[in-house]
């Protein structure tokens, strides 16, 4: 029992605070700051998403890993499973608790018509009385994207724009600020070949097209106002589409059937449901868990500063002398990726239009002069795990191929194979949107490869570092094969390195050989 409040009081109770401060200053930060004030826009995905998520992750590592280390682990995973579901406990409630204060503080707004709306103060639900939904002059966006862990999915979209307007005389104009949006989606194995993609979203908008033109729209309770969202955007192109209205700062909303006091669903419960849940999961987990011996614990008080624990954890990302290019590379990468996502473009996967606009390598585009591209194209990625991947297999070639090179000379070949292989891919694809740093990479490995056959290392690493660079070459070309990854990049940095270190591993091995005498 004793050792019970010992961990009720070291660990427990200081995870609480964090869990319930942080949940509730958030949200009411996130009312007070952006639905109260309204200062300026920002994603709702960053708001409901990403913001619980990240931040917990914070907290739990700086205030919370330090506490655990009074707990006796078998070893280290199951330390970080506790810290894991110290974040899943806080995140959860969190993310469900933004949706039900996104809900529960909208107010309605009764209104006669739709030009009514700037007459009053901004609310996030409208009630309507006279209106005329023009189904004949409507804008709709065909798209798709891929989704799941390992881009398994093929998700079909169709983002239809309605006019709202007073009444059906009002068809003549050519005005129109509000807009009803619908939008209709099917998903698909990513495993189809493009053919059969398009075969299967041809049937998908035969369908949508059946029941769109038997749907009336004029059904509907209230209104919602579409906040800053990825489907904002989508509807916003669906309006650019249509060729009877004039564009004007349009102004999107949904349509809901349901009675508006059933807005909130079961959001209430089962933020309570889940916040209970897992804070009792999480005291289960503390209870079942041994403490360190005493003496074990003193020995550890002030064994580490946090800085330099800091420092220890994003200690690759520091460049230091026989390794500067590459944590400055892997930087820069992830401040571009970081940029993006706070722009609200995404996090798992960036659409191509948004990928095009920061400099994505695309045919047409470098045919017409943008040969910068084939540059920009390197340091952007579609998503948080082609990203990772990416940095990962950066960072081990990185450590042993910058030592060897120096930083001018493995500078300028990571930057001359990421060149290559984007000239490979525009060569093989007519319009296919690439980007990504694993063309350089594969450069990397490739000369890697050349200079394991010229034996420029000793024997017993030669055959180490070839087996290494065949498996992840290897592993990367097949899933290549199987999801939508430019491997006519990837070919194009590898054998471009490849003929580099083929050029550069005798003046290599002389060195290597001189600094061995």
């Amino acid at each position: 029992m004793k050792d019970l409040f010992e961990k009720i009081k070291l660990i427990y109770l200081p995870f609480l605070i964090i869990a319930i401060g942080f949940i509730f200053i958030y949200t009411f930060l996130h009312w007070f700051l952006f639905i109260k004030l309204d200062l300026f826009s920002v994603k709702e995905m960053l708001l409901k998403f990403w913001l619980p998520c990240g931040i917990p992750c914070i907290l739990v590592y700086f205030f919370l890993r330090p506490r655990l280390k009074n707990l006796k682990f078998k070893d280290d995973n199951k330390s970080i499973f506790f810290l894991f579901m110290a974040v899943v406990v806080i995140a959860l409630p969190t993310m469900i608790a933004q949706e039900y204060l996104i809900t529960a503080t909208g107010k309605l707004t009764p209104i006669e018509t739709i030009s009514e709306i700037p007459k009053h103060e901004k609310t996030k639900y409208y009630t309507l009385q006279k209106f005329y939904i023009d189904k004949k002059n409507i804008g709709v966006l065909n798209t798709a994207n891929v989704s799941g862990k390992n881009n398994e999915y093929f998700d079909m979209l169709i983002y239809v724009a309605m006019p709202i307007l007073e009444n059906a005389k009002e068809t003549s104009k050519h005005e129109c600020k509000y807009w009803l949006g619908k939008k209709y989606s099917e998903q698909a194995s990513n495993r189809l070949s493009n053919i059969e993609k398009q075969i299967r979203f041809k049937q998908f908008a035969k369908r949508i097209e059946q029941e769109f033109e038997h749907t009336d729209f004029n059904q509907f309770t209230y209104l919602e106002l579409v906040g800053n969202t990825e489907d904002h955007d989508n509807f916003n192109s669906a309006i650019e589409q249509n060729t009877h209205y004039d564009l004007n700062k349009p102004i999107l909303l949904e349509a809901h059937e349901e009675p508006f006091k059933n807005r909130n669903g079961k959001k209430l419960e089962w933020f309570l449901g889940s916040l209970g849940i897992g804070l009792l999961f999480w005291f289960i987990l503390i209870f079942f868990t041994k403490l360190q011996p005493q003496s074990f614990r003193n020995s550890k008080i002030g064994e580490k500063s946090k800085l330099q624990s800091l420092k220890d954890t994003f200690d690759f990302l520091v460049p230091r002398e026989d390794f500067y290019i590459t944590p400055i590379l892997i930087n820069l990468n992830f401040f571009i990726f970081i940029l993006m996502v706070c722009t609200g473009f995404g996090l798992f996967t960036f659409k191509g239009k948004d990928l095009l606009d920061w400099g994505a390598n695309f045919r047409p585009f470098v045919e017409d002069g943008q040969w910068w591209r084939l540059l920009t194209s390197v340091f952007l990625h579609g998503g948080i795990m082609h990203l990772v991947s990416n940095m990962f297999g950066l960072y081990i070639v990185g450590l042993f191929l910058e030592p060897l090179l120096g930083k001018a000379k493995y500078l300028i070949i990571y930057l001359a194979t990421g060149i290559f292989a984007s000239l490979a891919s525009i060569w093989w694809h007519n319009a296919t949107v690439s980007v990504g740093a694993s063309g350089a990479i594969f450069g990397l490995y490739g000369l890697f490869i050349a200079l394991s056959f010229r034996k420029v290392f000793s024997p017993l690493l030669n055959k180490a570092y070839l087996i290494f660079s065949a498996i992840f070459v290897g592993y990367n070309l097949l899933m290549g094969l199987f999801g939508n990854i430019d491997n006519a990049a990837h070919i194009g940095g590898l054998i471009s390195g490849f003929v580099i270190g083929c050029i550069i591993a005798s003046h290599l091995k002389e060195e290597a050989d001189f600094d061995n005498q």
